[in-house]
């Protein structure tokens, strides 16, 4: 039964991807602010199909820990959903994505017009300043940075190892940084084509203040908060 709701959700998230990129092309007169409000309705829409579809659903945990301005996210990753629902599940987002993604048909063109930070990751020392000169500028237009400091998907009960991109952002900006631990690779893992029911928990962590904090001290804060958290989420899905 997995498989099949998988095979179906997938057809209808293609189907979506090709009809949004086209809205995405069409919002380009706009202000990015209304550009992001058009596109991420895919969002909307594919996190309900994975409700509906496929069975997964989510709680958010500690959204009054939001802060009033534009702030740094810094998030686990395990899954692509969190790469969908935190589009819209948080303030307008400049999510941190690799280079290459923006040439993926359809999707890259659509993406293109999200106004994301898009760095090459084999720069080097240049990555990280293209983080913090592209993130300023976000964060001055209000939006919001997502960086996942691990830098790819790690599988649950994992972890990679934190880069210090978003936090030497959040330092050199003063913006404070939301650290969030969520479990979506329980059931939507790492490069699985089949998804299973469950239900995901996404917990924002209270607002690191970044002011007189090295982007070391603040990536070690943020990564003992994130991976303390990890342990006392609930599980996702009954075990198997």
């Amino acid at each position: 039964m997995n498989l099949i709701r998988s095979v179906v959700f997938a057809v209808m998230q293609t189907a979506l991807t090709v009809f949004f990129s086209m809205v995405a092309l069409f919002s380009f007169p706009f202000s990015a602010h209304t550009r992001y409000r058009m596109i991420t309705g895919y969002n909307h829409i594919v996190i309900w199909l994975a409700r509906v579809v496929l069975g997964i659903r989510y709680v958010v945990l500690g959204r009054e820990n939001l802060p009033a301005r534009p702030a740094v996210v810094l998030a686990k990753h395990q899954s692509a959903w969190e790469t969908v629902a935190f589009l819209f599940l948080f303030p307008p987002v400049s999510a941190v994505i690799k280079q290459e993604l923006l040439n993926v048909p359809f999707f890259g063109w659509a993406y293109r017009m999200l106004s994301p930070i898009a760095i090459d990751r084999s720069a080097g020392r240049e990555a990280l300043k293209q983080i913090v000169t592209k993130g300023k500028a976000k964060l001055e237009q209000d939006f919001w940075v997502l960086v996942f400091p691990e830098g790819t998907r790690v599988a649950p009960g994992e972890k990679g190892r934190y880069g210090i991109g978003g936090a030497w952002l959040a330092a050199e900006t003063g913006a404070p940084i939301v650290p969030v631990a969520h479990n979506a690779g329980e059931v939507w893992p790492k490069n699985a084509f089949v998804k299973r029911p469950g239900t995901i928990t996404v917990s924002i962590g209270p607002a690191i203040e970044t002011a007189g904090k090295s982007a070391a001290e603040l990536t070690r804060a943020v990564e003992a908060w994130i991976e303390t958290e990890m342990a006392r989420l609930p599980p996702a899905a009954p075990r198997q």
